[in-house]
């Protein structure tokens, strides 16, 4: 870890500065002078894995914003004039909007983090439709874009590995000034990091009014619904199913506040702070969905959960069960079959592998078995190509994945949103790292809103299957309720 210094320029090309901050605080810390700014966005890798949680991103004033919501995309620029887009899949807005700013051609002399400019935001679980023909019967009742990028030219990069943190700033599309206006928006950006607010001081107070949260399904009804499922897999529609149930709980502090005791509860190698303006997103998810590097894709899907304990000896059997679990290996591996073969439609032949298979991770509040599907992605093909050959991730929907979303339409009563969707940062060099967006509430009015759920496949008992839901949301209710589980 490096001590404190001053900022110092790094590394300046024409459209390109990178400012080594010198910055002793933590992130986080770092975000609260931020985190009330509408479309900041904060991808926190509040557990640090090596690998998986080596860098963390902040972005903030974005240039532009994309929203799309059916076939209408809206762009919101810097300034805030509007430009709205009919009839246009939204992933090929996505496309467009990667576009929008090119990468600089600059050969530093030292590694620099992943991403140092592009677009951070999520892709909600019903973009699955516009791959797919699939149902729509379930209630949108929060009305949300479906498809949610801010695109940033100043971006705070932290690298835990090393310590070192640099603010990244480009020039905006359209922007024709000279060099001087890199070093004067670096001197603004500055000075915004380095403001205060109450952010900070109100995470640590907590909050102090706490109410059980409402949920769409009761235990009984839940139950049923997992029979349902069996009675799809018996019949030979599916192999499984991801089945969800929805809670919603009051909250009576600032969102950040909120998240900022959620990463404490729960740290997770792909966390991630959204301010969206009318609403925010906060996830604490450990799984990866798609990283891409260049020609080179990983997918991490995760299935097979078992609640930790607090007693070492009873925590070390939970996690020997389900190293040994046959229902939780073979639920596995449908899911890396599945993933293989969606990876198959962009990768070039003969580059798929499983890396790693079935490894155990511990978290917080559970054990997971996870594991790695890599491939290359083939020469003619881009990330929305990968995108919609892969989305949604196999982890939360089931197999085969399309009839699996037809029975999750068919049984859950609201639309999932961002929950199972994704969440991350697609960057303009190439590299691109999302999330599956679980572990993850969508803050609006005063209101929490968050799924759990877990795959269901021939032998599964119908009240564990209960019971994993809540495991698996323990951090979360603790977070907003105060209380481990919901009754």
């Amino acid at each position: 870890m490096r001590t404190t210094t001053s900022p110092k320029e790094v590394l300046v090309a024409d459209d390109l500065l990178l400012v080594d901050l010198g910055d002793p605080r933590p992130m986080v810390d770092i975000c609260d002078s931020v985190a009330h700014i509408p479309f900041t966005s904060f991808l926190d890798s509040s557990l640090e894995m090596n690998r998986l949680g080596r860098y963390s991103f902040l972005g903030f004033h974005p240039f532009a914003v994309l929203q799309t919501k059916g076939t209408t995309a809206t762009i919101i620029r810097r300034g805030g004039r509007a430009t709205r887009l009919r009839d246009i899949n939204p992933f090929e807005a996505l496309g467009r909007a990667l576009k929008w700013q090119r990468s600089p051609e600059v050969r530093p002399a030292f590694e620099t983090p992943p991403f140092l400019g592009g677009g951070i935001g999520y892709l909600s679980y019903e973009l699955g439709r516009h791959v797919e023909k699939l149902p729509a019967t379930v209630e949108d009742d929060l009305g949300l874009p479906e498809l949610f990028f801010a695109f940033y030219d100043q971006v705070v990069a932290c690298d835990h590995l090393t310590g070192d943190k640099f603010l990244a700033v480009a020039k905006a599309p359209g922007d024709n000034s000279g060099p001087h206006c890199l070093h004067d928006k670096a001197t603004s950006a500055l000075e915004a990091l380095g403001a205060t607010n109450s952010g900070r001081r109100s995470a640590d107070n907590g909050n102090d009014k706490r109410s059980l949260p409402g949920k769409n399904f009761t235990r009984d009804s839940y139950i049923e619904a997992v029979k349902r499922v069996k009675e799809y897999i018996l019949a030979g529609d599916i192999y499984q199913a991801n089945l969800s149930q929805r809670f919603s709980s009051p909250f009576h502090e600032s969102p950040w506040s909120l998240y900022r005791r959620l990463r404490k509860q729960n740290p997770a190698p792909f966390s991630a702070y959204l301010n969206c303006g009318s609403f925010q997103v906060a996830s604490s998810s450990p799984e990866r969905f798609l990283k891409v590097e260049g020609n080179l894709v990983e997918t991490r899907p995760i299935k097979g959960t078992r609640g930790r304990s607090e007693d070492p000896e009873a925590d070390r059997a939970l996690k020997e069960e389900l190293g040994a679990s046959e229902k939780d290996l073979a639920e596995l591996s449908m899911i890396v079959d599945l993933e293989r073969n969606d990876l198959g439609r962009v990768c070039s032949y003969g580059t798929i592998e499983v890396a790693e298979h079935a490894v155990i991770e511990t978290y917080a509040t559970v054990h997971h078995l996870v594991s790695t599907i890599v491939g290359r992605l083939h020469k003619e093909r881009d990330v929305i190509d990968l995108l919609k050959a892969t989305f949604p991730g196999g982890s939360i929907t089931g197999a085969p994945k399309i009839r699996a979303m037809e029975i999750i339409d068919e049984i859950e009563s609201t639309e999932r949103s961002i929950y199972t969707g994704s969440i991350g940062y697609i960057g303009h060099n190439g590299f691109h790292d999302l999330n599956i967006a679980i572990r993850t509430m969508i803050l609006r009015d005063g209101l929490a809103y968050f799924q759990l759920g877990g795959g269901i496949v021939a032998d599964s008992d119908p009240e564990d299957e209960y019971q994993e839901t809540l495991e698996k949301g323990r951090a979360i209710f603790q977070t907003v309720s105060g209380t481990d589980y919901p009754e």
